[in-house]
């Protein structure tokens, strides 16, 4: 799954370029998914007293609410990238916001002075409002999410890689890199995407559902140095390759 990001202030014109990008890779018969991050400490799709809120309280878990119109998996937490992907099948993810987040982005502005603070090695171009009245900055060239955007999008396509594990730096960095980084690397040509460890030549594979669950190299030898001991203890168990199912 290839994930995008649209990042910026507000009202710099991050929604009018994710709608834009969204509506050509849907041209172009890509699945396309999108998230959008909500800073706003009122937002919330579940109300107080609700019986959606009451399910919640009683099983502390996911609600599913199904109305006429609409359905919602509410969680009652803040998700992570990872999290939110471990839920979506896609071509490609469109991320309007988590400018944290280890992915591709494109920048949208209104001035260079916003830009100088937000401008790094993870960024592929730059749009929004900025774009009105230029066409580059520095040594990225500049879109206008309307009029440009058939070029944004072979960009996108040219550049844009599975995404890489997001993995906690203090967990993982076999690569001699964090996930961040790494993104800024493979989008100069330093680094290649298989360069990233954590998801190849993996030891120990791990699936919940027919989901495959990323772990990184550092917990995946934990476990498979704990199973290894506890089998190959058992009677006729000392040679071959090791599969375990778990059923709830």
């Amino acid at each position: 799954m290839k994930v995008l990001g649209v990042s910026g202030y507000h009202h710099s014109g991050k929604t009018t370029a994710v709608v834009a990008i969204i509506k050509e890779l849907k041209k172009r018969k890509y699945k396309v998914v999108s998230i959008k991050d909500i800073h706003n400490q009122n937002f919330s799709v579940d109300k107080i007293g609700s019986n959606s809120w009451e399910h919640w309280k009683a099983s502390n878990d996911v609600v599913v609410a199904r109305g006429l119109k609409e359905t919602y998996q509410i969680w009652h937490k803040q998700l992570n990238l990872n999290d939110m992907l471990y839920h979506l099948k896609a071509d490609y993810v469109v991320v309007e916001g988590m400018y944290e987040a280890a992915i591709p982005k494109i920048i949208c502005a209104k001035n260079e002075s916003e830009l100088d603070e937000l401008i790094d090695d993870n960024v592929l171009a730059i749009s929004g409002i900025y774009a009105d009245n230029h066409t580059t900055y520095k040594d990225l060239d500049v879109y206008k999410s309307q009029m440009d955007i058939g070029k944004i999008v072979d960009l996108i396509e040219e550049k844009v890689f599975d995404v890489l594990p997001q993995a906690d730096p203090k967990c993982c960095s076999e690569c001699g890199l964090n996930c961040y980084t790494m993104v800024g690397k493979i989008l100069k040509g330093e680094r290649k995407r298989e360069d990233c460890i954590a998801d190849r030549h993996e030891v120990v594979e791990l699936f919940i559902e027919d989901q495959k669950i990323k772990i990184v190299p550092f917990v995946q030898r934990i476990l498979r140095d704990s199973i290894s001991s506890i089998v190959r203890n058992l009677d006729n168990c000392e040679k071959g390759s090791i599969s375990i199912k778990i059923n709830k």
